[in-house]
């Protein structure tokens, strides 16, 4: 195995055990992403998430129902067409991913402190360009989850 799939396996392992710390069985990867997009994208339809998740929407509704429970995300009519629903962060959800986001600082000062500036600034500019081509091969396939 070359060295960088060893890296980037381990560096996954590592990157889902901090997740799995700072959301421990609270939530599924899916319903934080749902929480996470409506925070970056503001509130959205439920068809409109599920294809910026890539997801079938029978499986958006299955997540988003957990998520409606615990109060963390409301649904109302839209108002534009009157017929869809509007889905939007409640402000419980908004706590729940503040103190997530809290946990993940520590990812960010565990960075800080060991790399070098020039370092930060690599690992920044390569992790940047890695993420953009996974999101564009995922785009590209557009292949719904089931």
């Amino acid at each position: 195995m070359s060295n960088l799939k060893s890296a980037l396996i381990q560096l996954q392992c590592e990157l889902v055990a901090e997740r799995n710390l700072v959301n421990p069985n609270e939530l599924s990867w899916l319903q934080y992403d749902i929480l996470n997009l409506l925070r970056q994208k503001g509130p959205s339809s439920p068809s409109l998430l599920a294809e910026q998740l890539h997801i079938r929407p029978s499986k958006f509704s299955k997540a988003i129902k957990t998520l409606k429970e615990k109060g963390y995300v409301i649904q109302t009519v839209n108002q534009q067409d009157g017929r869809g629903l509007l889905t939007s962060l409640s402000s419980a959800g908004r706590t729940f991913l503040d103190s997530v986001d809290a946990g993940h600082t520590y990812l960010y000062e565990t960075a800080d402190a060991v790399l070098s500036t020039e370092e930060k600034t690599l690992f920044t500019q390569c992790a940047n360009k890695l993420i953009r081509a996974f999101e564009e091969e995922r785009m590209r396939k557009h292949v719904p989850n089931n």
